[in-house]
């Protein structure tokens, strides 16, 4: 099992990683699903914390639906990514039919060249997410994919992810959950889907609010959490 934090600035960084974050997601524009970080923040919070970083790549929040203008400017945030060190990128892409858009994907994974790569919650809008699910097992250097099943919250959808963890299985792909995970809600959560990897961000803030910094404790609970699952599944085997 595998703990990502969202930071949205260096504190929330060096928070998650102090406290039991594995990964950190690297975004800004939280309330509007997560933009690119400024080049400053993403340089500072490499040289500042020693679990991986990987950075969302997502110029605006209008949708995921992108033209020439847009892909351009991914293809240049990647670059600058991929020379400050970071461990990867959040990317993804759809079509107006919401279908996995292979084309732009093609162009961004190029530019990303060694970096490891997330599919972002644009998953989520894709109009049948096994058929999504498979095109991006198509391609090697897709990583994860950040879903909530397709609902707002994962809590939701606990029977979409089991399934798309099953479909995933023998693949390069793991589910990464995410969206509406609660801390009180997580063992059961994982019990029920087999998520290997969990992302949280608003949940472990203060008042469960985005803007608002992390609390230590929450992110601790969780691996705590871990430690006990692990546990079971030890004395299970």
């Amino acid at each position: 099992m595998l703990l990502e934090v969202i930071a949205t600035n260096l504190a929330d960084a060096i928070a998650a990683e102090r406290s039991g974050a594995q990964r950190i997601e690297l975004v800004t524009g939280m309330l509007e699903g997560g933009l690119t970080p400024s080049i400053g923040l993403i340089e500072e919070t490499i040289r500042s914390v020693s679990i991986p970083v990987n950075v969302m790549v997502r110029p605006h929040s209008l949708s995921f639906v992108y033209g020439a203008e847009d892909i351009r400017t991914m293809r240049a945030d990647i670059r600058a990514i991929r020379k400050s060190g970071a461990a990867g990128i959040v990317i993804g892409a759809l079509t107006a039919d919401r279908k996995i858009d292979s084309a732009v994907l093609r162009v961004l994974i190029a530019e990303a060249e060694q970096l490891d790569i997330t599919f972002h919650r644009a998953f989520d809008e894709a109009e049948d997410q096994f058929e999504a699910l498979e095109l991006l097992a198509s391609f090697p250097q897709i990583s994860r994919v950040l879903t909530s099943g397709g609902q707002p919250s994962a809590l939701r959808a606990m029977g979409r992810i089991r399934s798309l963890v099953e479909a995933s299985e023998g693949t390069n792909l793991r589910i990464l959950a995410g969206a509406g995970l609660t801390v009180e809600a997580l063992k059961e959560f994982i019990r029920q889907t087999g998520a290997p990897e969990v992302h949280f961000g608003s949940s472990v803030r203060q008042e469960g609010h985005s803007l608002l910094p992390i609390v230590p404790e929450r992110i601790e609970a969780i691996r705590s959490i871990f430690e006990e699952l692990e546990q079971e599944r030890g004395s299970e085997a």
